[in-house]
């Protein structure tokens, strides 16, 4: 009895992908099954980048197929692409970046800029090509996070080249100005900075670009939801119950003005004492989680108050590259992963697929 591309589809439909939970049939992952005689190929393409995942999937897919009644070798292409998602309605697409994600906060001091830094490496470490924009203004904080000093080069004179540092191309107004110098600007000045920075910038084809976005909800965030094409938004947040109420400031925002929450992560969740390992809850318990609950969004994930992350992150190597194999990079890592899954799932954007239509008068 010879194998049919059925028959592959059949087994295939029960290999469930261990990061999107779905089998690689419904989600149309499979493509390009072709048979010949008792030798299977076939592609697997993956909406999210998963360089630390290919191997393990592609040997879940060849195990799947192989105990087909008289199959003989197997080969699965397994693969990542990454493609433009729907952003809120009336704003179009950036030239040269495909999703951007919001990294943001209602409050300061909950490890927001912590939290995007480690994300988009992470995201980079997958083998995406990956941006960060500091987005405030008022506090730069990537250039120091980063290990990044210097001026951008403009090559026209017009647009400026981004600073590169870790696998990440990055723009920032810290770039600019002098550390200690205050920004002493009204609101008008710093969504215009906020502006040029991201349009002006040259993103060499990013697949995400990462906004740390500043604390609060005022005039920054509102311009960067009404104006910029934002694929989804990450919230950060501590267990307590202060940053927890500012928090949901924030989530309400972004779903008032049409942008997803794709879900939140729990920063300083617990304390490890360094000396004996003993855990306390030192900001509260489960507030996070309880937030999502309420709200009906992901638990991305939870992260410890540790003095580790702080010292990296000050010297210029944040976890994910300084211990890319400890336990606080893996939860970034899965993270990372979740929050991409959660982008691909979103519907394409067929914008580009849209014929131009120009009316001209004879």
């Amino acid at each position: 009895m010879s194998i049919t591309a059925e028959d592959v589809k059949a087994r295939l439909s029960a290999v469930i992908d261990p990061n999107t939970q779905k089998d690689f049939v419904t989600s149309k992952s499979v493509k390009n099954i072709k048979v010949d005689g008792s030798n299977i190929s076939l592609d697997v393409e993956l909406g999210y980048p998963a360089r630390s995942q290919i191997e393990a999937i592609r040997t879940a897919v060849t195990a799947a197929l192989q105990v087909i009644p008289g199959a003989g070798t197997v080969s699965a292409n397994v693969y990542s692409k990454i493609i433009p998602h729907t952003v809120q309605r009336g704003v179009k697409l950036m030239p040269n970046v495909k999703n951007i994600i919001a990294v943001a906060s209602g409050k300061g001091g909950v490890g927001k800029s912590t939290t995007a830094v480690n994300l988009a490496l992470a995201l980079a470490a997958e083998g995406a090509v990956v941006g960060v924009l500091d987005a405030d203004i008022y506090g730069p904080s990537q250039p120091m996070m980063l290990g990044i000093t210097g001026r951008p080069e403009s090559k026209d004179g017009k647009t400026m080249e981004p600073l590169e540092n870790h696998g990440l191309q990055v723009s920032s107004i810290g770039f600019m100005i002098d550390p200690d110098e205050p920004m002493v600007w009204r609101g008008p000045m710093v969504v215009q900075a906020l502006t040029q920075l991201l349009e002006q910038t040259n993103w060499r084809d990013l697949d995400y670009l990462i906004v740390d976005m500043p604390p609060g909800t005022g005039d920054i965030q509102l311009t960067l939801s009404q104006k910029v094409p934002v694929t989804g938004a990450v919230i950060v947040t501590t267990p307590q119950d202060i940053a927890l109420l500012d928090a949901r400031k924030g989530l309400k925002m972004f779903e008032k003005v049409g942008i997803p929450i794709l879900g939140v992560v729990e920063n300083m969740s617990t304390h490890i004492c360094s000396n004996c390992g003993h855990a306390e809850a030192i900001f509260g318990h489960g507030g996070g989680e309880k937030m999502c609950a309420d709200f009906g969004v992901e638990f991305l994930g939870a992260l410890p108050l540790t003095l580790a992350i702080r010292e990296q992150t000050d010297s210029g190597r944040p976890t994910v590259v300084a211990e890319p194999d400890g336990p606080v990079a893996t939860v970034y890592k899965e993270i990372a992963r979740k929050v991409a899954v959660k982008v691909a799932e979103k519907a394409k954007d067929m914008t580009s697929k849209f014929p131009r239509i120009v009316i001209k008068n004879d």
